[in-house]
């Protein structure tokens, strides 16, 4: 399956490979430079079909529940401040996307939209961590439950395009799927200090299936 988030990538990309490959096929007199360009034109459209790639999930149930919103390594869990939307004590679950992993994006947790702001800026690698201040973002805040929590899609140094289907107003409902990021990023999951994190460092997430934590 793929994601509605890519077929207009995927479109260009088939249009491209296949007037390329023809090309080679018909005008090019060397066979090795002919089977080569074939080749680079057919896995650029199987990359970039396996990158919009969209799976189903399955998604657990529970009450308080943090599901990762994204495919990915954990890469940082730290504790903050956070005054933008918790405006508390914060712990931080940092999950890095390589171009390999599926980039949608699922919602983490139901509720109701209560905050949502882009920001543009740099595309610094997504694994530094001045990435999460620096680079091209969306913030989203969810309430649900009488808590809240932040999480941000940041696009990374190939990531060039943030996907968000999202409105101040909407419902969220977990493992759901609300947007991706292109080639490549990373998405900051924010809880209120005292949830039971169920990841640590270097754990891999099922973006829809993982449990990231347990709100307090």
């Amino acid at each position: 399956m793929i994601s509605r988030y890519g077929y207009d990538v995927v479109a260009a990309v088939l249009v491209v490979s296949v007037i390329g490959a023809a090309a080679a096929w018909f005008f090019v007199d060397a066979r090795p430079v002919k089977f080569i360009l074939i080749g680079v034109f057919a896995l650029l459209l199987v990359f970039t079909v396996h990158f919009f790639r969209d799976p189903e999930r399955s998604t657990p149930g529970g009450r308080g529940l943090v599901i990762a919103p994204a495919d990915g390594e954990v890469v940082q869990v730290v504790e903050l401040r956070e005054e933008e939307y918790l405006r508390g004590d914060a712990v931080q679950v940092s999950i890095f996307m390589s171009p390999l992993n599926v980039h949608v994006n699922r919602w983490p947790v139901s509720g109701t939209v209560g905050y949502f702001k882009h920001f543009t800026g740099e595309y610094l690698v997504a694994m530094d961590d001045k990435s999460s201040l620096r680079n091209e973002r969306t913030h989203i805040g969810v309430e649900t439950e009488g808590k809240k929590v932040l999480f941000k899609q940041i696009a990374g140094f190939i990531a060039r395009r943030i996907v968000a289907e999202v409105t101040e107003g909407d419902s969220a409902r977990a493992g759901e799927r609300f947007g991706m990021i292109r080639f490549g990023s990373r998405v900051d999951v924010l809880l209120p200090r005292g949830s039971e994190i169920r990841v640590r460092k270097g754990d891999r997430t099922v973006a829809g299936e993982t449990v990231l934590a347990v709100l307090s």
